[in-house]
């Protein structure tokens, strides 16, 4: 029987118009009788032979990596539209014995919120799109949004009501909230008051038994587990209570591009000494990529470019930079004014508030081919160092490259490594963010840029975080390990491996969670936290 199934499930991808009879026709069946209005179900659950199945599965799919042909699909995708679908979806899988994966906004870097890295898992997909109702308190500072709303509607929800209320989520705004949350979420304003899960005060959430819990009746351990310890390991979150923040009604920020022939090497190395130090009302960042010297010169440089966000005026951060950063040379025509939302628009090339409601952001952020990895960095890299990281981006693979250099600190540094799974705290100067796109017609040699990142990635080890090398669980990482889905057995072991890389000595918590509240694992995916049965 195993053969014939292998054959069927090798058949099911992205533009696959077949169906199983089993277990399709079962769970269908079991939709219908758990669906309270089960005429609904042909509206809000996709099959294989809809034809709308593969536009619905690649509309929030933002790693093209995966919405290839050979790319394993769901046999179904539910977009509930209350918690019940939810409910129902989870028993059906359950006796049906399908895997869940659960999307929010679609960003997974290794897209494990709507494929899988595994053929003959047979799954299906709960995608939140239409759970994204946003619901501010600005007499309380608070607001409960649901999981599938983005971090761009989240922004726009809290402008309507305050110029002076904020959240520190990220800066991409098509991000879900759903998933960035549950690893964490750091953003322009994380320096001064941490990251988007230090500041969940409530949630709720369906677990695999089907319950509704909130904070209360979940627990402190699940509450805390999922603040930071990564989606699809506890249950479906969804909706969430936020505490909202209190920022400036003007910020103030700046751009500033500096070559190599403009001195970038030595600014970017006296960043990694003071960025982390600045007050936490300032967060500067450096973007690096290659770029060609000028238009009528084939040689190519390294472009470093400066973005800040300033909690004040033009008129307090000059000054600063003047006394902490001199060497950088910031003037006053450097730098805008303007409120904290218009500043999240403007790194994006945004003006229009309502560009903060689009899913499927235009700049800013990768929509093609590409492959991530993320580093933390504890002490200053050489001038030799970063000299030596340069050439790589004259390569070939490179020409679409970029690192993303985030200085730590402030809040961060307060913060204990134990509050919630996210353990990147204090003794952090800054984290690194590489990433490499390439093309639709250079997909087919992908092989190249892969090879590419991973040895810009072997050529850090000695200057970042060590025993271990730290990953940031929302920049998911398949190349640094991942689960055996067809066996528990052994598992734990192998989750180790990455685990203690995400999660450092939180790890062990997570799975005491995991096995006190799903110890059957039914809630799963190629770097979801194992139960201890899983040993």
């Amino acid at each position: 029987m195993f053969p014939s199934l292998f054959v069927i499930l090798l058949s099911v991808s992205w533009k696959s118009s077949s169906t199983l009879a089993y277990p399709s026709e079962g769970f269908l069946h079991c939709l219908s009788l758990h669906f309270a209005n089960p005429t609904s179900i042909s509206k809000l659950v996709y099959t294989q032979r809809n034809s709308s199945f593969s536009s619905v599965l690649k509309s929030s799919a933002q790693n093209f990596r995966f919405t290839t042909p050979s790319t394993p699909a769901p046999l179904f995708i539910i977009t509930p539209l209350q918690p019940s679908h939810i409910q129902a979806a989870i028993y059906c899988s359950r006796i049906h014995g399908l895997h869940v994966r659960t999307r929010s906004g679609g960003h997974d870097f290794e897209g494990l919120s709507y494929t899988t890295a595994n053929y003959i898992v047979p799954f299906v997909v709960i995608d939140l799109v239409n759970l994204r109702s946003v619901q501010v308190d600005v007499e309380k500072a608070t607001a409960w949004v649901e999981s599938g709303a983005t971090i761009g509607e989240l922004y726009y929800g809290i402008a309507q009501k305050s110029r002076t209320l904020a959240f520190p989520a990220g800066l991409f705004y098509t991000v879900g909230v759903g998933g960035q949350f549950s690893g964490g979420g750091y953003g322009p304003l994380f320096r001064k008051y941490g990251l988007a899960a230090d500041n969940v005060i409530d949630a709720r959430l369906i677990d695999a038994k089907g319950r509704i819990l909130d904070r209360k009746s979940m627990g402190e351990d699940l509450f805390w587990a999922i603040r930071g310890g990564g989606g699809g390991s506890f249950g479906i979150v969804l909706a969430w209570k936020l505490k909202l923040v209190a920022v400036p009604a003007i910020v103030t920020v700046f751009t500033v591009s500096k070559t190599l022939e403009q001195n970038a090497t030595k600014l970017v190395h006296r960043w990694q000494s003071i960025a982390h130090k600045f007050p936490k009302e300032l967060l500067m960042s450096i973007f690096i990529s290659s770029v060609k010297s000028s238009e009528a010169d084939k040689k190519i440089t390294i472009k470093a470019n400066f973005s800040s966000m300033f909690l004040g005026s033009i008129d307090e951060l000059v000054p600063l930079m003047e006394e902490r950063f001199p060497e950088f040379g910031l003037v006053r025509d450097d730098c805008l004014e303007m409120s904290w939302v218009e500043a999240i628009l403007s790194t994006q090339g945004g003006v229009q508030l309502e560009t903060l409601l689009e899913r499927h952001q235009k700049t800013g952020v990768s929509q093609t081919f590409f492959k991530a990895k993320f580093d933390c960095v504890k002490q200053p890299i050489p001038e030799m160092g970063l000299e030596g990281l340069w050439p790589m981006f004259y390569e070939e693979e490179a020409k679409m490259a970029n690192i993303f250099l985030v200085a730590y600190g402030g809040k961060m540094d307060e913060i204990p490594e134990s509050e919630i799974p996210f353990p990147h705290r204090a003794g952090i100067i800054y984290s690194i963010i590489y990433v490499v796109d390439w093309d639709e017609n250079e997909n087919k040699n992908s092989k190249r840029f892969l090879n590419w990142i991973r040895r810009v990635y072997d050529y850090m080890t000695p200057y970042v975080s060590n025993s271990p090398r730290e990953a940031y669980v929302n920049y998911k990482d398949l190349q640094i390990g991942s689960n055996n889905m067809f066996s528990c057995k052994g598992s734990y072991a192998q989750a180790k491996i990455w685990g203690r890389k995400y999660f450092k000595n939180n790890f062990d918590r997570l799975v005491y969670v995991k096995t006190k509240v799903d110890p059957e694992n039914f809630f799963r995916h190629e770097q979801s936290i194992p139960p201890l049965s899983c040993f």
